[in-house]
């Protein structure tokens, strides 16, 4: 007997399959089935989305037979299926593109034997130790917010937005709520999320140690940095419910865990929880999505499945909703450890240095340069931040202005003195330093601006006078994206600094985020201003947000807090942004954003959309844009009179790698007439890319709820 299926595989980005394909199968099979199926002349791993009745009406001689089934592995959960199908339709995505990319690249690879000795392999002791962890005390704040998680008890059991300041111990609260969760229900399992791969390490740790009785592979990594033989190993564990606590990056809201209890995003404000390539979801949406799933689809015998949030600067549009009352919110205003009740939430003093009165050109402020020698002359660390990499931006001609640009983009080449390379981060073509100016000859070629490496090579320099206090010279250490290439060389340079090697830390907003420095009692940023007037209106919010991470590595030993301070180098110093930034004051900040985009339509009182696109010119692109929105306006599309497209402008890099690049902005108060309106614009972008005159048009995608503009 025939059984009917439809069964998603992956399918190129913008092809004509964008849904399940009817297959035939000998067996019965259950929806979220893993099987392998013929695909044009190749065999891949497809999934289970329906069982047809019949044929559909469709010959039956031309619907293909699956290959095999992947036995050993449960069907992929109707939640689960769910959350895809809505990833696909909200963020404009094929069904295919979005599940199997959620999947671990090594399953698609397997056949059902080597999948079967795969299992054999990842079975895991079940067998429970005794929890015999001394937990900390907890602070005041920090037992309040968990009653108030826990007392949550409406029926819809809203998202709650933990609203901590950096050092009040936000993981403590993470660590006690996953334990309770895990204690209540035997079978239960935990999902933590985190911004960036080289956090992960660092809390898997804290979680392993406290988790330790239930067996160290009960606590599984997930994101893009392990092995392809790890990732599968990790799904296999969390899918088959063996792993009790999952912890990854954006990828893993995607984990298949059958018995999902507590969704986690730490650092929910940050940019890296959305995906800029393929399917451009949010992570931390889809969390909030995911936990209301689980909730409707399952009675768990504990309640809801919850989702906690946290973050010392929370994004825009989740203070909004806390505002509104849709999340519940959590405060902790205070730093854990201080040694009496009065010095409790002691956050690290703001100067602002005014770099107008300072000498012209300095890079460092001879205030500042004597605030870090005091430092070190103590024995205690600093902290440089500067989110630029390489030695200078950019090369120059002292003669003719000739500058070191791409010639394959249409941004300049950074100069990396360490191997003399000048390396455009955006295709990554690279060349050697020229001897003399390609354009006239001249030998007098120089460095125009500063990046960390530049910067820690002129610290260097101006603090060769100084010494520590056992007489030794002072220790510098940079951490940016091309000191920790290699292997093992973040875990190791972070080692260094933690165990007091290093007197002076300089590097990017890799450094700036998440890490426990206690050694630290200085942070300085360097060349803040370019944010405070981009075309981006989310651009102050990511500065207020980055130097408020950043003044949090400063003081986390309660011991030093009280002397623990933030320098700020600024030609703007008095600024609304830092006037907040100097009293800690995000809420004040948000209030003052939060009226603009209220004035203005923007995010969280409206939703947008990018059309982007990519051409051998720029004219193409542009062309490519503008046909389609007039299309969509001649055919009035669903939700058009609530829709909003802007004529095609160039990005702001816009060419790369020899492909320009285009965008239009869509906007509208309303999102369910941008989603309707998204949805039936697609088939017109298809329908006018087919046309004679957009053939060198390489690609085009939607971005939904764009990060960046």
């Amino acid at each position: 007997m025939s059984h009917w299926l439809q069964i998603v595989v992956a399918t190129p980005a913008h092809s004509a399959i964008a849904g399940p394909l009817t297959y035939r199968s000998a067996l019965p099979l259950s929806p979220g089935t893993l099987v392998r199926v013929p695909f044009g002349r190749r065999e891949v791993l497809g999934v289970v989305w329906q069982v047809l009745p019949d044929s559909g009406g469709m010959p039956e001689e031309a619907i293909r037979d699956i290959a095999s089934v992947l036995d050993g592995l449960a069907p992929l959960s109707s939640t689960w299926r769910r959350l895809v199908a809505f990833t696909a339709g909200y963020y404009q995505r094929s069904l295919g593109e979005v599940a199997l990319a959620a999947l671990p690249p090594q399953l698609r690879d397997l056949t059902t034997l080597q999948l079967a000795r795969r299992l054999k392999r990842t079975v895991m002791d079940t067998s429970h130790a005794q929890d015999t962890t001394d937990l900390i005390a907890l602070s005041a704040q920090q037992a309040c917010a968990i009653a108030e998680f826990d007392a949550e008890t409406s029926e819809k059991q809203r998202p709650a937005l933990l609203f901590g300041a950096t050092g009040s111990g936000k993981t403590e609260v993470y660590l006690r709520a996953a334990a309770k969760v895990l204690a209540q229900d035997p079978e239960a399992q935990v999902l933590v999320m985190v911004p960036e791969i080289n956090l992960t390490p660092q809390l898997q740790a804290r979680f392993e140690a406290r988790f330790a009785h239930l067996g160290r592979e009960r606590v599984v990594p997930m994101h893009s940095g392990l092995s392809p033989a790890q990732r599968l190993k990790g799904w296999l564990a969390a899918h088959s419910g063996q792993a009790r606590l999952v912890l990854g990056t954006r990828m893993a809201v995607f984990a298949s865990m059958p018995n999902l209890r507590l969704l986690v995003v730490d650092e929910e404000h940050d940019p890296s929880y959305k995906q800029q390539e393929g399917a451009r979801y949010s992570a931390r949406d889809l969390a909030v999505y995911r936990a209301r799933l689980e909730t409707r689809d399952r009675d768990h015998p504990h309640g809801a499945c919850r989702v906690l949030l946290g973050s010392a600067t929370p994004s825009l549009e989740s203070w909004q909703a806390t505002i509104v009352g849709r999340y519940q919110r959590l405060n902790m205003s205070e730093r854990i450890g201080a040694p009496t009740p009065a010095e409790a939430g002691q956050l690290p003093t703001v100067r602002r240095v005014d770099m107008n009165h300072q000498p012209k050109h300095c890079v460092i402020a001879p205030p500042l340069l004597a605030a870090i020698g005091e430092r070190v002359a103590r024995g205690e660390q600093s902290m440089i931040f500067l989110n630029r990499r390489g030695y200078a931006p950019v090369l120059a001609c002292l003669d003719c202005d000739w500058k070191s640009d791409c010639p394959h983009c249409s941004a300049y080449r950074v100069f990396h003195k360490i191997d003399r390379t000048l390396r455009c981060h955006h295709c990554g073509f690279t060349e050697r330093v020229p001897r003399a100016c390609p354009k006239c000859g001249n030998i007098d070629i120089a460095p125009v601006g500063r990046g960390t490496e530049r910067l820690e090579e002129h610290l260097a320099e101006l603090l060769a006078n100084v010494t520590r206090p056992d007489g030794g010279p002072v220790r510098i250490a940079r951490i940016d994206a091309d000191s920790t290439r290699l292997k093992g060389s973040l875990e190791s340079q972070l080692a260094s600094v933690h165990a007091g090697e290093v007197d002076v830390l300089v590097g990017t907003q890799m450094i700036a985020k998440g890490h426990d420095f206690r050694r630290i009692t200085l942070v300085a940023a360097i060349n803040t201003d370019s944010a405070l007037f981009s075309s981006d209106f989310r651009a102050p919010e990511r500065l207020f947000s980055l130097l408020m991470q950043a003044a949090g590595r400063a003081g986390r030993d309660a011991q030093r807090s009280a002397a623990s301070e933030m320098w700020v180098q600024t030609f703007h110093p008095d600024h609304l942004l830092f006037e907040a930034l100097k009293r800690h004051d995000y809420p004040d900040f948000a209030e003052q954003q939060l009226a603009e985009r209220l004035a203005a339509g923007l995010s969280p009182f409206g939703f947008s959309a990018l059309i982007r696109a990519d051409a051998k010119t720029q004219e193409v692109a542009q062309g490519f844009l503008n046909a389609a929105a007039e299309a969509a306006q001649a055919q009035q599309l669903p939700g058009h009179a609530h829709v909003m497209a802007y004529p095609a402008v160039p990005m702001t890099i816009q060419r790369v790698a020899n492909i320009e690049r285009a965008q239009m902005l869509v906007e509208s108060p309303s999102r369910k007439a941008l989603q309707g309106f998204l949805a039936a614009w697609q088939p017109l972008l298809f329908e006018t890319r087919r046309q004679a005159e957009f053939k060198s048009l390489v690609r085009w995608a939607i971005d939904v709820d764009p990060i960046a503009i």
